[in-house]
Formats: C-alpha cells, structure tokens, sequence
C-alpha cells in the first residue's frame, strides 16, 4: 500500500541526503560523503520524511493527499535545512562594542529582544536555517542571563526555526567583577546555573577560554559545574590565542569546541579522541589580518568539524549558511562536499539534534532547502549572494523567492515549480 503524502518535491537536479549512517558526526574522508541522488525525490507527511531517493522510486511509493504541496525542482539543487551551531542571537543595540551592547540588552524588556530576535531569525530563514542554537551572554546578571534565554524559547515558539538555546553566562567578567573575576565565576556557578535549570531555559553550558575573559581553571570551574546540573559542555577555544582550550574541551567530552583558531595538534588529536566537534566560524575573520582555523589539519587529524555563522548582531552581522559554505571553500580549503557536511548533518551533531534534522533520512523532519542552482559545484562566492529559492520546515514552504515563486500556482493540490 502506498503511503500518502502532504508534501512531494520530486524532480531535483541533485537531492543531496546525507543519508545514514549518521550516528556519529563524520570525519576524514567520510566527510566527502553526500547521499547524492540525480532526479532525487523526498516525500513527507505530517512534518516528517516517509521516502527520499530517485523520482521514480518515490513516486511508486507514496501518493499525493487532496491537499498535497507537490513542487518540481528541475534544475534546482535540494538539500537538508542548514543548522547553525553558533550565534549569539539575542542581544540589543547598534554596535559600539561589548560593554554598549551588555548595557543595552540589560536595559531591554524581553518583548523589545523577541522583536529584535524575531527580525533576525527571518534573515537566517531567508537563508535556509532552520535549526539554530542561540547563546546568552549579553546579560551577564542572574535575572539578565535569564532574560535571554527566555527570549530564545519564545522565538522557538513562535517562528518557523528550531532556536535551541545555550547559557553563556561565562561569556565575559563583566565590569563590575573586573577586580575579582573568581567571584563572578561563582555567581555563574552557584546563582546562575541553579536558576537556569530551575526554568529548564538551556542545553548546553558555553564559557569562553581566552585571555581577557576566563582561564582555563575558571572555565573548568563552569563547565564541571554545568555537567553536575545536566547540561552538557561546549566551550570557544584559542580564538585568540592557544590556552589549551580544544584538550579542556576533549577532557570534559564537550560536544563542541568553537573557533580552534590556535589550537595546537595536541589539542586536536584529543578532541580527536573525544570526539568533540570543532566548531569552525570563518565569517567574523574573513577579511582580516588574522589567521583561519587549521580545517584541512582537523580534517587529516580525524577532528569531526562542523560550520557556523557566529552570527553577533553588534560585531559579526554574517548569518548566511551558504555565505559560511562559501567562506569555508575559500578560505578554510574545504572541498564543497566537506563543506556541506560541515553545514548539515555534523552541524547538527554540534547542537545534539542529528535524530532530528541534518539530513533527509526516513523519519526526521521535512527540513528542507531548494537552492535556484542546478548542481552544488556551481555554489556561489561568498559575495555572490543568495542561492536560497524555497525552504520547508517540517513539511512545509515557509519561505521563497520571486524564482521559487515563478511559474506556479499558490493554491494547495496544484504543483509549484521551485
């Protein structure tokens, strides 16, 4: 018996699935390992994928429901939803630098940071995120910090991305603890934590290991204590310098590490063995006299990377997954295929979420992206602007472009032409 179906998209170009086994993030030359399928088809119902492969092989599978959203996707690539692993979505002001931007985010109401929230989340949809993990740390006050993780689940609720949200309270000492950063490590651990997990607002425990911010025992301090509270660890390692981050992060089983821009082989051979995930964030260094992150290295050192934005609306504006692929190319020297592993399926590892989304297999959710291009080698430079045409969340179109658009009719039962 043919199984019906409310969605249908049949005809791509090229399906890039991703498919299974996706137990654990990939690494070495798995991460070259598309899923690819030539005149692909994926077929959902209720929000959730029930067949992917060739066109023909989906067609004799399923059978389009009265009110079935069938699209073609001739000369269009259709791949999973892109997860970004790494922002720092909520926050307030225009710039100005660190302390401007934990002022204004202080004196902002949670509705005025929804309002923001919610402007920002539409950007990263038009791009084809949908899943996305926000990080606090623009608060850095119990009830502050509190604030913005709320924040995060409203937006979750209300808009067509998945926001999965990360404490952050280490995120910085802020200026009143400039004389006694101890003291300020202990209202994250003892106030901040206990209240985080009182309201259920947060995932994962983040802390910044950097000079300038918290030392490698400080961030030990918060991370252990986040572990004792059931929050899982990730930690920014050697932004800036090697502080050992990336073997604190493997010591502690973080899920990820993130920036790993002067992380020794050391410490990438131990989060190796971990299994940590190197979080790799090229945007906020693009075009700047400092150096990039060692990919091709993590890559021949079996380190599984993942690829965000690093989306911070005051310093680092770049929320575009397929700028990030680009980027990535580019200037990290991963292939495409890397990249668009990095993107989806181990992205979504990063944020603990790969039984969810990150790729089009049998039972995960119709998280979707239709690019106007008609193979994945023909991607955009990263100032070649936005090959996004059409993006489905669990089953259904939330966003398109004039192209998507183009040639089709808008009632439901009829077929679009992506």
């Amino acid at each position: 018996m043919k199984t019906e179906v409310d969605l249908l998209i049949v005809h791509a170009s090229q399906l890039v699935t991703l498919a299974g086994p996706n137990e654990r993030p990939r690494t070495g030359g798995d991460l070259d390992t598309l899923g690819l399928v030539v005149d692909g088809a994926v077929a959902a119902a209720e929000g959730a994928i029930v067949a992917v492969g060739p066109t023909a092989q989906v067609l004799a599978e399923v059978v389009p429901s009265a009110s079935c959203e069938t699209i073609d996707a001739s000369t269009h690539v259709v791949l999973p939803g892109f997860v970004d692993p790494h922002t720092h979505l909520v926050s307030a002001g225009s710039g100005g630098g660190f302390v401007a931007t934990l002022r204004a985010t202080r004196a902002a109401t949670e509705d005025q940071l929804e309002a923001l929230g919610r402007e920002r989340l539409q950007h990263l949809l038009a791009h084809g995120t949908t899943t996305v993990e926000a990080k606090s740390g623009y608060g850095l006050t119990v009830e502050d910090e509190l604030k913005c993780l709320r924040v995060a689940h409203r937006l979750s609720a209300a808009l067509e991305v998945d926001v999965i949200p990360t404490f952050l309270g280490a995120y910085a000492v802020p200026p009143e603890y400039a004389q006694d950063p101890d003291a300020y490590v202990n209202v994250v651990t003892n106030e901040m934590l206990p209240a985080v997990v009182e309201e259920d607002l947060a995932e994962f425990c983040d802390v910044m290991c950097a000079a300038g911010a918290f030392t490698p025992e400080q961030a030990r301090t918060v991370l252990e204590a986040g572990l004792n509270v059931g929050l899982d660890p990730k930690i920014h390692a050697d932004e800036s310098s090697d502080l050992g981050g990336a073997a604190l992060g493997a010591d502690v089983e973080a899920i990820s590490a993130d920036h790993l821009v002067y992380s020794s082989d050391d410490g990438l051979r131990s989060m190796a063995e971990a299994g940590t995930i190197g979080v790799l964030l090229p945007g906020p260094v693009s075009g700047r006299s400092v150096p990039y992150a060692r990919a091709r290295r993590m890559v021949d050192l079996g380190v599984p990377i993942a690829l965000g934005s690093d989306y911070n609306p005051p310093t680092s504006p770049e929320y575009s997954m397929p700028t990030v692929v680009a980027l990535a190319c580019r200037d990290l020297q991963l292939t495409p295929e890397e990249a668009i592993v990095a993107a989806t399926i181990n992205a979504a590892h990063a944020v603990s979420a790969a039984e969810e989304v990150g790729s089009l297999d049998l039972g995960k959710a119709a998280d979707i992206v239709i690019l106007d291009l008609p193979d994945y080698r023909q991607w955009p430079t990263p100032s070649g602007g936005n090959p996004v045409a059409m993006v489905v969340k669990r089953g259904r179109v939330v966003f398109e472009t004039e192209t998507g658009r183009r040639g089709r009719r808008s009632d439901r039962g009829r077929r679009r032409h992506a």
